[in-house]
């Protein structure tokens, strides 16, 4: 009976993952026309304590290959402990050319972030709100990218590509982290090929700010700290506003990887906490089949080991998965030119198990630290 229930869940996952090999590859890449710019756009940038990541982000920006009456840029301070503030406004006076507003969002809510980008929104002048992280660098067409899908789509969303930067000597623990990302990079693009998205990443994400006051914004989930990418994407999908992935290499966005493990624990847990939150049947489907297929192939190792269950269904079954995942992460790592990070593939196949059970079991105990404060799962 146990045996039959693991290849139950087993057959639910594979299912799941050639599904979004499907949606990946149905995603067409997006090729820029350089149309004349036409759409405008409000760049929100939230930080708290970023005065080392701040300086990468704001030369990125000043890069941007848009006229500067297109788009202004939104840097809303968060609390910040540090010389975040400072830098900005050192960029500002630097940079007299550009549409530049420091903001300073002194909200002591659950969910300072999202207090943060409000602050940013209800400021903004143009039709498009843009976001991203302080730790991130975007690329010089970012906005020229956004400009031409824009004009070529119904959507009131769009949620961009996100990569890690590629930065020498790399720790082990960030090789992993690499490739779960780009895991979470092709669920999403693939989720979107099959229309039916749920994930989106904060730090390349694009919509109008009409549907954001339509959809009432963030209020409903400003009790949880993070997901104001998803828990956004969700009520667009609701309201059934038009969504959209921009899958285009001149759109994508680079940020860092944790700087310590712990800090990577931290990370998921906040990650894990926002998933009971989620209203969608497939989203939910896809949170359990993940949780349910690792902690599966965990239990199944032991039961082999006392010779409880036979091996060859369960080695077959870890090769079904294992291959699976492959494809389904190689063609994320080949869009961004990552596929060198590959090569850990076979031993963060073997540890995601029992990171990612980890990780669901003590996010039920366990709050987590985010930006030098505390919060409760």
């Amino acid at each position: 009976m146990l045996l039959s229930l693991f290849i139950f869940i087993a057959a639910c996952y594979l299912a799941l993952v050639l599904a979004l090999i499907y949606g990946w590859n149905k995603a067409a890449v997006f090729k820029s026309v350089n149309a004349a710019p036409h759409t405008k756009f409000s760049i929100v940038v939230p930080f708290r304590n970023e005065a080392n990541n701040l300086p990468a982000l704001l030369g990125s920006l000043a890069k941007l290959k848009y006229p500067a009456t297109h788009f202004e840029l939104l840097l809303v301070n968060d609390a910040s402990e540090d010389a975040s503030a400072e830098v900005c406004e050192l960029f500002r006076k630097e940079n007299p050319g550009l549409q530049i507003v420091i903001l300073e969002s002194l909200s002591d809510s659950n969910s300072p972030k999202k207090e943060a980008l409000k602050k940013g929104i209800e400021n903004g002048s143009f039709e498009y709100i843009l976001t991203t992280d302080a730790d991130c660098e975007v690329p010089e067409l970012w906005l020229q990218s956004y400009n031409d899908f824009i004009l070529t789509s119904a959507a009131t969303m769009i949620c961009g590509p996100v990569k890690f930067k590629e930065e020498k000597p790399k720790k082990l623990f960030q090789k992993f982290e690499e490739l779960d990302f780009y895991s979470l990079q092709a669920t999403t693009a693939g989720a979107f090929g099959i229309g039916m998205p749920f994930m989106c990443n904060g730090a390349n994400l694009c919509y109008k700010k009409e549907n954001f006051i339509q959809a009432e914004g963030f209020s409903g989930n400003d009790k949880i700290a993070s997901g104001d990418d998803v828990f956004l994407l969700q009520k667009f999908q609701e309201k059934g506003y038009a969504t959209a992935y921009l899958k285009s290499e001149n759109a994508v966005v680079e940020t860092r990887p944790q700087q310590s493990f712990s800090q990577l624990i931290s990370q998921r847990i906040r990650w894990a906490a926002k998933t009971t939150a989620y209203h969608s049947v497939f989203a939910r489907f896809a949170g359990l089949g993940v949780l349910l297929m690792n902690f599966s192939l965990l239990l199944a190792a032991f039961l082999v080991l006392f010779k409880i269950f036979p091996q060859q269904p369960i080695l077959v079954i870890f090769l079904l998965k294992f291959n699976a995942d492959f494809i389904l992460i190689f063609l994320a790592a080949k869009f961004f030119e990552r596929e060198l990070i590959m090569r850990n593939y076979f031993w963060c196949s073997i540890v995601y198990p029992f990171f990612s059970t980890f990780v669901a079991v003590i996010s039920l105990f366990s709050g987590f630290d985010w930006k030098g404060r505390k919060f409760k799962s």
